[in-house]
């Protein structure tokens, strides 16, 4: 390999492993970053729908019990910008903070579940 060639490998790794560092930054920023305890006073508000235990009380809501962390702080947020719509929900996420919402998300994540495949 040339010396330039050399370069440009090194500034191409250097700029991946830098991508890299970024990515896994925002994803610690997405996760982890909730309390759960704090999560389950703030979830009080959730349990007309989506019950104390995250299994949907009604037919409209989901069931977040056990779901990614990821996704439920996606969604929450989804809701909070108005790109996601829903009656209930919007009126409810436009009130959350960040750390609400990353709150919410660890609890309601905290959840085990199990499945029975059917035979």
């Amino acid at each position: 390999m040339t010396n330039k060639t050399t370069r440009l490998a090194a500034t191409t790794l250097g700029l991946l492993a830098a991508a890299g560092a970024l990515s896994l930054v925002t994803l610690a920023d997405a996760l982890g970053a909730g309390n759960a305890s704090a999560g389950r006073e703030k979830a009080k508000i959730c349990r007309t729908c989506h019950g104390v235990d995250g299994v949907a009380k009604i037919p409209t809501a989901a069931t977040i019990a056990g779901e990614s962390e990821l996704y439920l702080v996606k969604q929450l947020k989804a809701f909070r910008a108005g790109e996601r719509k829903d009656p209930q929900m919007s009126i409810i996420a436009e009130k959350l903070s960040d750390e609400d919402i990353a709150d919410l998300a660890a609890w309601f994540s905290s959840f085990k579940i199990t499945v029975e495949v059917p035979e």
